[in-house]
């Protein structure tokens, strides 16, 4: 896809930001100005800064690097699957489980059971089983679905994460720092833009906002994959404005 416009922005109420006393100062380079007590976001700062993101989407995804989409609030929810599920990649959308990253092995191992869960399930395992047996079973199963059901074919780390909200998935944030996972965040003006390789100033609360950011990185991991076997090839490598503009 190509960048969205400004208008597409204010309509989707990208510019809205949080109550001026919530605010962080970090934030202050791309906030335009401040209107009856809420912090109005700069959105030539949010276009500059999507324009940067989308070569570094483009060039990892097109290396065959995975996109981690992070968001457990729950108007994000639906959305992050939705666009996860449709460029082929993977989410987090219910509680980051500390070390989902840092701690990746333990994390397949628990995919391995939720798996052999599944299996026993269908293979008739279970008929096998008392009830009582059968009913705890498929209570662990329900609840390691809930957790790892965006990740369980996810065998290695992913190249880039999608965070809305970088505030509120600060835990899942330091992970992929720690981890040098590069993250690209959408960050509201009470966010701290440092605490991401790639920050984008815009409205984390609302669900167009949300949607429009989603549907961005989306888009052009399947722009990305849409260019891999042309690269592979031996034609020349297209550009992200090339590729999304279907050149």
């Amino acid at each position: 896809m190509s960048i969205p416009t400004i208008r597409d922005l204010l309509e989707a109420g990208v510019h809205f930001g949080h109550q001026t006393r919530r605010w962080n100062p970090r934030m202050k380079p791309y906030i335009f100005i401040e209107r009856n007590g809420i912090h109005i976001i700069d959105l030539q700062k949010t276009l500059d800064s999507m324009e940067g993101a989308r070569k570094a989407i483009f060039d990892l995804a097109r290396a065959g690097e995975s996109v981690l989409f992070v968001g457990t609030k729950k108007q994000a929810q639906p959305v992050m699957i939705e666009e996860a599920q449709r460029c082929g990649n993977f989410y987090v959308t219910e509680r980051w489980l500390g070390g989902m990253l840092t701690n990746f092995q333990t994390i397949k191992m628990s995919i391995r059971y939720l798996r052999s869960l599944e299996r026993m399930r269908d293979d008739g395992t279970f008929e096998k089983l008392s009830k009582k047996e059968v009913s705890r079973l498929e209570k662990e199963r329900n609840r390691l679905e809930k957790i790892f059901s965006g990740i369980k074919e996810m065998n290695r780390l992913p190249g880039l994460m999608f965070v809305v909200d970088t505030k509120k998935e600060r835990i899942a944030v330091a992970e992929a720092n720690r981890l040098g996972i590069p993250v690209l965040g959408i960050c509201d003006t009470n966010a701290d833009p440092n605490e991401v390789q790639y920050p984008i100033p815009g409205n984390d609360d609302a669900i167009r906002s949300i949607r429009l950011f989603a549907r961005f990185v989306s888009d052009t991991v399947l722009a990305a994959k849409a260019a891999r076997p042309a690269a592979a090839a031996g034609a020349p490598n297209r550009t992200p404005e090339e590729a999304t503009s279907g050149a």
